[in-house]
Parts: structure tokens; C-alpha cells; sequence
């Protein structure tokens, strides 16, 4: 029995070992496209004047240790570790690092400011990959036969269109392909990499870290410009943690140790070794290392390649505006889950809409892989330092390490993702100020949307009565009854909803039972079950109802109240009225905000998407009152 377990045990890891390879790694295995030679280019200057055996031995050792170092020490050994149930990424981190601090005044806000200008910086990449990572597959034509160049463009715009096209009909199904897609890339990278290193096996002193230390005391300010390419080489490297959830922790520390590292490793290898005997295969030395034949067969593959690379982008992205929705950084937008098997498969008409615009732009605007490339790694470096810094607090508070302990575990990797982070911002000009310019505007959007929600919720519950007193006056002059109950939806389960308020002044009836209900998003990627409903008698025919989601589920209210019923509330939908606040927002003479802020607030709540919709209500069992609220 325990040998069927262990075997049964082992091919579970194997097949998420491999799924993971298919969206965890796309993105950073589909680096070696573009990352070498764009170092080297930056290395050795437009004329490659300085391309020598040193510089290239300089600028593989950067890129290896840079792998080593960045994506094996801080992610796949450290950060895979600070989990919240199981779960990674940007906002998870943040859910953690805030309860770590609680409500430790500046500190709270801090780690949420932390938590939006990395979330906000995770769009600028969601743009740039798709359109860097195409485009690069693609150019492998213009190496197979100029005759192609003119077409390399509008090749991308074709595949990209589809790409976004397909959203809407869910990835589950050729999901399933994206860990043998991938899994045969990393091997047809390796092999001619392999090939290249036995012909001229000197390029192996690049694993010496002194070549790249020397590279960079000897070129001064070229060698610290060069940085900001090779990390190219790891961008893609948040994708480890941010779907630690899908695949758990042991089969993305396998795939990467047991195949995706040693595949890059080698195919970096073997295009330094190109480069060594032919230095013209600078232009392109990723499709150079293969024969005439093998090109047009490699173009496709690589292809197929970045198309998923850029689909775990896409899918992030929904999955990230789903999380922040829920955690209230932005406003609610229309989710449509695509798989009726797997929760997390999830489609957000307007994200894709945003991003594919964003997308074909910059192909439009940059029209080449290396003029995008110049606007890649700012976004990820940024990132990657907002990730060392909340790490810090949850290693300090959750893990209970001294300060100075978890200090000296992540200062070095702040310090270099800062230097990183640096050398990618004097790329700014040329193509830097994409990512930079998309982060602020929804670093904008979701700090507005906080600040006003807050603002409106407060304003709102200084004007809204005690729920108590109301009920206590209800049972001594009770109006008119009528069957069946009402569900009033609030956000402050103390006070009386407006809802409420306003059917009594206007229909001068109340149900037999009535629930005020309110959601609860919690630090937790999910509640169980167990921890989903609680329920709170207030008077002989009122209930406070508090129904609690993780901030990576989808709320549905109708079917939480099922669950209700096990502690003994007697729920029956088509007996059910669902009574909601629809507010008409308007600025006040004096208003906690600028008017331009004002203006943008209120433009972001008409565009939010209905409540109804939002949380799964039956339409025909829906009242809304209207109300007009200044802010």
C-alpha cells in the first residue's frame, strides 16, 4: 500500500512539475531569444568595437550568476516559502506583510503602498512581454530569409489579435499542451547550446563569478548600462511565486532545478561560444545556433512558446485585478469564469481590452525586439524590490526572526534588485518611460479608488442610523408585514442601509425576516467553509449576516446563504428579495479630495460593474433604491 502511495505521490509531482514548466516558465525560458545579445550589443557598444572573449566571458557570467543568484537563491529557495495558505504573489505577499503589521498606524500604510506600486508595476510588464516576446519569436523569419523582414510586423499584430481573441473562450483546454510545448522548447534550446559548449568548452569559465566582477570594475559606467540588459535575463521571475498556488511549492523547485535552469545555463553557454568563433552572430545569435534547416521549424516553436509565455502574462493579469478588486484597490469590473472545473480560469473583458491596446501599440511604436527591449526590466526590477522589502517585514513578524536576522538574509537581494532596478532606469528615454508612465496611471487609479472609497465610507456612516436603535423602534410600532425576506447588502453591518431606510420611508412595509448583510474580504487567499457565514440575531425579525471570502475568490452570496443553512437559517432563494444601494455620486462644495481626483473617483464608480452581477444574485430577485450621495 505505501509503495502505491509513494508511486501515486511521485506522479502527482511529476505532473505538476510539468504544468508548471508550461506557465510558470514561459516568460523567463523565452529570454535567451533576445537577453545575450542584447547585453553583449550594450556591452561592446553600437559597432561592437569592444566585443572580445573577455567581454562576452563578463556579460555570461552576469547573466548566469544573475539566474543563480535572483530566480534560485531569493525565489525558488526563499520566497516559495512565505506562503499565505498555500498561495503566492505581489498581493498575497501584501495580504501577509498587513497582517503581520495589523493596524501599526504608518507601518499598515506603508506595506499598502508597498503592495500598490508593485501591482501597479506588474501591468507595465503584462503589456511589454506579450508584445517583446512575439515580436523576438517572429524575427527568427528575417534571420531564415530576409525576404520575410517586411512581414515580421504584421505577423505579430496577426498573432497577437488571436491571441487576445481567444481569452474569451478559456485556456482550460489547450492548457493542457502548454507543459510539453514548453518542455520540448527548454530540450531544443539545450541541445544545440550543448553542441556549441563541446567545440569550444573555454566559455565554461563564465561560471567563475570573478569574470563578471572584473567586467565591471574595467567598463565603469558601460558595465553598470549593461546590467540593465542582463537582467533581462530573469525577468519573469515573479511568475514563480505568483502561481505557487496552482502548482505547490516541491514541483516548481523541481522543474526549474531539474530542467528550466540547466537548459538556460546552457543555451546562454553555447551562444557565447557562437559568438566567440563568429562575432557577426551577435545580430542574432540565439537563431544562429542553428543549422539552415532546423530555423523555420525553431521559429515556429519559439512561437509557440511565447504565446504561452504571454498567456501566463494575460491570465496574471486577470487573476491580480480579481485579487486587488477583492483587497479594494479597484473598483469591480465584469468576471467571467470560463471553466466550470477549475475556479482560478477566469476572463475580465475589459483587462483584455486595455492590455491588447497596450500591446499593439507598442509594437506599433518600438516595431523591432531590441528598440522593445529598451523598455523591458524597469517594471519587474521595481517590482522585485517592493517583493524584497515586504518579505522582510513577514520574515521578521510571521516567521519571527530577529530584525537583524531577516535584515541580513534579504538586504543583499534589495541591494542588488536595487542596483538593477537602477541601471534599468537610465533606459528611461529610450523606451523606459512605457512601463513607468502605465504603473503610475493605475497606481493612480487604485490609490484614488482607496483613498474615495474610504472617504465615502466614512462620510456614509456618520449620516446612516444605528441598526440597533432602528430595529428596537420597528418592534415597538411595527409597520406592515409582508411575506417572504429581505436581504438589505451593506458594508457597515452596524448601521441601517440605506436600502432599508428608503423602502420603509417609501413603501411603508417590512418583510417577516430580514437579513443585513454584509461581505468581509479577509488576508487569506480563501475561507473554508467553516469560516464562511456568520450569523448574529437582532431583534425577534432581524439578522446580521457576515459573509467572509478570501481575496482570491469570487464572491457568491446566493450560495454562501445555502451554506446558511446549517446554522439554521431558513434560506429559499425564490422567497428571497435582494434590497441594494445604487448611489448617484456627486462632488461636494467641500470635499478630502482634489477636484481632479474627485472627478476621476466618481468616473471609476459609474464604470464599476453591478453588484448584482458581482455577486452572483439572481437579477429577478433584485430591488435597488437609488440614492445621491456627495463626496
Amino acid at each position: 500500500m505505501n509503495g502505491s502511495a509513494d508511486a501515486r505521490s511521485s506522479a502527482g509531482l511529476w505532473s505538476l512539475a510539468l504544468g508548471s514548466i508550461g506557465v510558470v516558465y514561459g516568460d523567463i525560458g523565452t529570454s535567451p531569444l533576445y537577453a545575450l545579445r542584447e547585453a553583449v550589443v550594450a556591452a561592446s557598444g553600437p559597432q561592437h568595437e569592444q566585443l572580445t572573449r573577455a567581454t562576452v566571458l563578463g556579460v555570461l557570467s552576469l547573466i548566469l550568476w544573475a539566474l543563480i543568484v535572483i530566480v534560485t537563491l531569493k525565489y525558488v529557495l526563499i520566497l516559495l516559502r512565505a506562503d499565505n495558505n498555500g498561495e503566492g504573489g505581489t498581493l498575497t505577499l501584501m495580504a501577509l506583510a498587513s497582517r503581520a503589521v495589523g493596524r501599526l498606524g504608518k507601518a499598515a500604510g506603508v506595506v499598502a503602498l508597498l503592495g500598490i506600486i508593485s501591482a501597479s508595476l506588474f501591468y507595465g510588464d503584462a503589456v511589454i512581454t506579450p508584445a517583446l516576446s512575439v515580436l523576438s519569436a517572429v524575427e527568427g523569419l528575417d534571420v531564415a530569409t530576409p525576404a520575410f523582414h517586411a512581414f515580421v510586423v504584421p505577423l505579430t499584430v496577426l498573432i497577437l489579435l488571436l491571441l487576445f481573441a481567444f481569452q474569451s473562450r478559456g485556456t482550460a483546454k489547450v492548457a493542457a499542451l502548454f507543459g510539453p510545448i514548453t518542455s520540448l522548447w527548454f530540450v531544443a534550446i539545450a541541445i544545440p547550446g550543448l553542441l556549441r559548449i563541446a567545440a569550444d568548452p573555454g566559455v565554461l569559465w563564465a561560471l567563475d563569478p570573478v569574470h563578471g566582477v572584473a567586467f565591471l570594475i574595467h567598463h565603469g559606467m558601460v558595465g553598470f548600462y549593461t546590467l540593465g540588459a542582463v537582467f533581462l535575463a530573469v525577468t519573469g521571475a515573479e511568475a514563480l511565486y505568483a502561481d505557487l498556488g496552482h502548482f505547490g511549492r516541491l514541483p516548481i523547485q523541481v522543474a526549474w532545478l531539474g530542467l528550466v535552469l540547466p537548459a538556460l545555463a546552457v543555451n546562454y553557454l553555447g551562444q557565447g561560444a557562437l559568438v566567440f568563433a563568429h562575432p557577426a552572430a551577435i545580430a542574432n545569435p540565439f537563431f544562429l545556433l542553428y543549422p539552415d534547416w532546423a530555423r523555420i521549424p525553431m521559429v515556429v516553436l519559439a512561437t509557440a512558446a511565447t504565446v504561452i509565455a504571454s498567456q501566463a502574462v494575460i491570465t496574471g493579469a486577470y487573476s491580480l485585478t480579481s485579487q486587488a478588486i477583492q483587497l479594494g484597490l479597484l473598483p469591480r469590473f465584469e468576471i467571467r469564469h470560463t471553466s466550470a472545473q477549475q475556479a482560478g480560469q477566469i476572463y475580465m473583458p475589459r483587462v483584455n481590452t486595455l492590455l491588447l491596446v497596450g500591446v499593439l501599440l507598442l509594437v506599433a511604436l518600438f516595431r523591432s525586439s531590441s528598440a522593445l527591449a529598451s523598455a523591458y526590466g524597469i517594471a519587474v526590477s521595481g517590482t522585485m524590490v517592493v517583493t524584497g522589502l515586504m518579505a522582510f517585514v513577514v520574515i521578521w513578524r510571521i516567521w519571527r526572526w530577529s530584525p537583524f536576522a531577516a535584515a541580513a538574509l534579504m538586504l543583499p537581494f534589495v541591494l542588488i534588485d536595487v542596483t538593477f532596478l537602477s541601471a534599468n532606469l537610465l533606459k528611461v528615454v529610450e523606451g523606459g518611460w512605457v512601463p513607468l508612465a502605465l504603473g503610475c496611471v493605475v497606481m493612480l487609479v487604485m490609490y484614488t479608488w482607496r483613498r474615495g472609497s474610504k472617504l465615502l465610507y466614512d462620510k456614509t456612516r456618520r449620516l446612516e442610523t444605528p441598526l440597533d436603535d432602528l430595529v428596537r423602534m420597528l418592534e415597538r410600532k411595527p409597520p406592515q408585514r409582508v411575506a417572504g425576506m429581505a436581504v438589505f447588502l451593506t458594508s457597515d453591518p452596524t448601521s441601517a442601509p440605506t436600502a432599508l431606510l428608503h423602502s420603509l420611508k417609501h413603501y411603508k412595509v417590512l418583510h417577516e425576516r430580514n437579513i443585513i448583510l454584509s461581505v468581509e474580504t479577509t488576508h487569506t487567499p480563501r475561507v473554508e467553509p467553516s469560516r464562511r457565514v456568520r450569523i448574529e440575531p437582532v431583534g425577534s425579525t432581524f439578522m446580521r449576516v457576515l459573509v467572509r471570502f478570501g481575496y482570491m475568490e469570487t464572491p457568491n452570496i446566493p450560495r454562501a446563504l445555502a451554506i446558511a443553512r446549517k446554522l439554521g437559517l431558513q434560506f429559499d432563494i425564490m422567497a428571497t428579495s435582494f434590497f441594494l444601494s445604487r448611489r448617484a455620486l456627486r462632488r461636494a462644495p467641500r470635499s478630502g479630495m482634489p477636484r481632479w481626483q474627485d472627478r476621476l473617483f466618481i468616473m471609476l464608480a459609474r464604470a464599476a460593474n453591478d453588484a448584482t452581477d458581482y455577486f452572483q444574485i439572481p437579477t429577478d430577485r433584485v430591488v435597488e433604491v437609488g440614492t445621491q450621495v456627495t463626496i
